[in-house]
């Protein structure tokens, strides 16, 4: 037996009975009345999405590795009381550095300058970084010279525990590198890297917003990653190009348009560009 209905045509006789009062109420109080209901004009029809090429064969895997999924252990770097605050980032950096030798290691490597600049970084003082949503006046980077901008600390995975947002220069160019790493079984994971020429980076929520300049005038490039309990990673979940709060000059300054994660096997294009420090939002953790 079919579910009874009795209720909606009760409350359809209702709608219909106030209409008519209503009605009836602008027409007494005359035309110059404007709290009446006014007709919105002829509505536009409802079209099904259309499909395209329906005898094309689907795709079974991607054609680029964009590294959707990033879950790495960073090795050499302690996390004393499994508290990431008390990781070094610097040391986090030089992990990756020493990672991937082609990438920074000697001079026809591609962020070589970055592997020589972090001689002006020492250790960084965990103590002088800050949680997210301060906006004093500290300094982006930890030294003069050094190319590892100061950390901020934000929960973006769900579990009351802060992760650690983290950017470095990718010198000789104007790239910067953007990495969100956490806390597992008290070591360093990395869950998030991207490299681009970056407008300004944002913690949003849970989530992180990187903005990159766009080779159309006006626009900008706005992508969020959304931390995934899945993957245990924090995933692209959103990459627009929308107009841009300030106009934009519409340089693209080596924008790839795409993920490139960094110190990849196989390198992504880029060009020198302009590059901010990050602007952090919201309330501190």
């Amino acid at each position: 037996m079919l579910p009874s209905r009795r209720g909606r045509p009760a409350r359809v006789t209702a709608f219909a009975a106030l209409l008519l009062v209503t009605a009836a109420a602008g027409a007494l109080a005359g035309c110059g009345d404007t709290g009446g209901l006014r007709d919105a004009g002829a509505t536009a029809a409802a079209r099904s999405p259309a499909r395209l090429w329906p005898g094309l064969p689907p795709a079974s895997s991607p054609a680029y590795d964009i590294g959707e999924v990033e879950h790495a252990r960073v090795e050499g770097v302690s996390v004393p009381g499994g508290d990431i605050r008390g990781a070094d980032p610097v040391a986090a950096v030089r992990a990756e550095i020493a990672a991937h030798p082609d990438d920074y290691a000697g001079p026809g490597a591609r962020y070589h300058e970055t592997s020589a600049r972090m001689a002006d970084c020492g250790t960084e003082n965990p103590e002088d970084t800050g949680d997210a949503g301060d906006t004093g006046d500290t300094e982006d980077t930890a030294r003069d010279g050094c190319p590892v901008l100061r950390p901020y600390y934000r929960d973006l995975t769900g579990d009351g525990r802060p992760e650690m947002a983290l950017g470095f220069r990718l010198l000789p160019g104007r790239l910067t590198a953007v990495r969100v790493y956490t806390v597992e079984k008290d070591r360093l994971v990395r869950v998030m890297s991207y490299d681009d020429a970056v407008s300004a980076v944002e913690l949003a929520g849970r989530a992180v917003v990187v903005r990159s300049p766009s080779e159309v005038a006006g626009y900008e490039y706005r992508l969020q990653w959304t931390w995934d309990a899945d993957q245990r990673a924090m995933l692209l979940t959103s990459d627009e190009m929308l107009r841009a709060d300030d106009g934009g000059d519409g340089d693209d300054g080596g924008h790839t348009g795409r993920p490139s994660p960094s110190a990849s096997p196989s390198p992504s294009p880029s060009s020198p560009s302009s590059a901010s420090s990050p602007s952090p939002s919201g309330d501190a953790p």
